[in-house]
């Protein structure tokens, strides 16, 4: 008679399912989703002028549709780390790519400003996951030797739909309706969302975390306070009373939300990925690096649409150059990194940065289209090295339980930055621009002993003959065309003193890079994988013999 004996194998505890061969589908999936969330974005910026036409909305009003988006974001970002622990891949992408297509049908039929604020609102809420979860499913199943071309591929999606958008977005306008810019994003996504049930695998570990509401009370608070404050402050000042007390509350609830984390069993965001040196020095520089380029990347706008007087579509076409090439360099940016780590990368991709900015620091009134084009797409050649990279870096030195909670940290950080960036660069223009017209005021004014008023009385005398009308009326024409020159002139001169603090932001980044040091691959697996005792597998044998592996 045989008995039954227990055959105990001992075995280290295998990996998930090898995704190595679905490597290219999942990252396929997940940028094509990124690619249709940002795309529409930008297509929207170029239509709120018709937006306010439409629903005859003021410009404060029509703001409210991309600040409302960005909000949603700055809530969602910070709390990715929950959900992506809470729910599968294919739950949360999926599920992200359907709220968002049910915001853009939404934004497309909506007959008021309200509908279309709602639905801007159920857009961001899928838009705010996809990124996170996007870098948090490539920590997982890319090693860190190659993990560097994968993000770099990110960036396909991230730097090709804001060179497209504006572009694509100034010939709907022109020939189409507004609602095609939502219309438009529909079939990607619902194609994506095809796509994604047919071929997205499940990646991150489903671990079911605590919702910590205290947690979750104050970041909401907190960010959202503080990026609404940020996003005002340009267009009501620094020292307007909803921008400080906004500011303010953002700060305070910031300060208990990280209290709050560093305390909590089971936190929200787990802010303990700081204390890993090289994922914070790398937030720092990419957070650098994101007041430069975000804040730049709306003055060159400025001064080609309103100083120069070119069209939206013109506009688009004079960046697209260099983010079509950002977006081809940033996985060959990628493979460099994993090849020869962050430190030559770094040194190449801001010193070209920082000379292009500082050349931007230098337009006038009679600049080229094609120097703008030249500089611009030189600048951004130079920021596709670091791009991906520098956040990159950082990320390889958290072990994998960590990475959702980094990608959250570091993209909250990023926005953040980008959005302080924005505001402090359009305020010194602003500010700049009015100081240099008062300087010219001065110049022009009857106390100056070196300024000859008959200049500006024969100007006067040579329209009023040209218009036939009287001396006082070609003065008061004269008057108000030098005060339009005084004026174009000293807005390019705001943008300039604009550049100049950008490339000083670039020269600090560039300075902190120097502190980089490579991580050793594969260093926090290896301790892991050593500290972990084998797993012991029970398994049923029907013989008179006992065997053990």
């Amino acid at each position: 008679m045989s008995e039954t004996k227990a055959l105990v194998v001992y075995k280290e505890k295998e990996p998930e399912e090898d995704m190595t061969k679905h490597r290219g589908t999942v990252l396929l999936v997940l940028i094509l989703g990124a690619f249709v969330t940002i795309l529409n974005q930008t297509l929207l910026n170029v239509a709120l002028p018709h937006l306010m036409n439409d629903f005859n909305a003021s410009a404060d009003t029509i703001q409210w549709l991309s600040t409302g988006y960005m909000l949603i974001n700055g809530i969602i970002i910070p709390i990715s780390a929950f959900l992506i622990g809470t729910f599968t891949t294919r739950q949360l992408f999926i599920s992200a790519m359907i709220s968002f297509t049910v915001g853009s049908l939404i934004c497309g039929m909506a007959p008021n400003f309200t509908i279309m604020m709602i639905g801007r609102i159920v857009q961001g809420a899928g838009a705010g996951i996809i990124m996170p979860l996007m870098m948090t499913v490539i920590l997982n199943i890319y090693p860190p030797q190659v993990r560097g071309r994968a993000m770099g591929t990110i960036g396909i999606a991230m730097f090709f739909a804001p060179a497209v958008g504006p572009t694509l977005s100034g010939w709907i306008i022109e020939h189409w309706t507004w609602r095609i810019l939502f219309y438009v994003a529909m079939p990607i996504a619902i194609l994506d969302i095809i796509f994604a049930f047919l071929v997205l695998k499940n990646v991150t570990k489903v671990t079911k975390p605590v919702f910590d509401f205290l947690g979750f009370v104050t970041s909401t608070i907190g960010f959202g306070s503080l990026l609404y404050g940020i996003s005002e402050a340009g267009s009501k000042g620094w020292d307007s009373v909803p921008v400080v007390s906004t500011i303010i509350i953002g700060v305070v609830f910031i300060a208990l939300f990280i209290v709050r984390e560093l305390t909590a069993k089971n936190p929200l965001l787990n802010l303990r990925v700081f204390k890993y040196n090289m994922f914070s020095l790398s937030t720092v520089v990419s957070c650098i690096v994101n007041m430069a380029m975000f804040g730049a990347s709306i003055l060159v706008p400025i001064y080609v649409q309103n100083i120069r007087g070119y069209s939206p579509m013109e506009a688009g076409l004079l960046m697209l150059p260099g983010a079509l090439l950002m977006g081809i360099m940033s996985p060959l940016s990628g493979a460099l990194f994993d090849r020869f780590g962050i430190k030559p990368l770094a040194f190449i991709g801001l010193t070209i940065t920082a000379i292009t900015t500082w050349e931007f620091a230098h337009l006038n009134a009679d600049t080229t289209y094609s120097t703008l084009m030249w500089l611009y797409t030189i600048r951004m050649f130079g920021m596709s090295f670091i791009a991906m990279t520098i956040m990159t870096t950082g990320l390889n030195q958290l072990p994998r339980e960590l990475a959702s909670h980094g990608t959250a940290a570091s993209n909250t950080a990023r926005q953040i930055a980008s959005s302080i960036g924005t505001a402090v660069l359009v305020t010194i223009m602003t500010n700049r621009t009015t100081y240099h017209v008062g300087q010219y005021a001065n110049d022009l004014s009857l106390s100056n002993p070196n300024y000859n008023p008959s200049g500006l009385e024969s100007m006067g005398a040579a329209f009023a003959q040209q218009m036939g009308q009287s001396l006082a009326a070609g003065k008061a024409y004269a008057s108000q065309m030098l005060y339009g020159l005084v004026t174009k002139q000293s807005t390019i001169q705001g943008i300039n003193d604009a550049f100049v603090v950008a490339t000083g932001l670039t020269i600090v980044a560039l300075i902190v890079s120097f502190f980089f040091r490579r991580v050793a691959h594969g260093k926090t697996a290896k301790k892991k994988m050593a500290e972990k005792p084998a797993e012991p597998i029970e398994l049923t044998e029907t013989s008179g013999q006992t065997a053990r592996v």
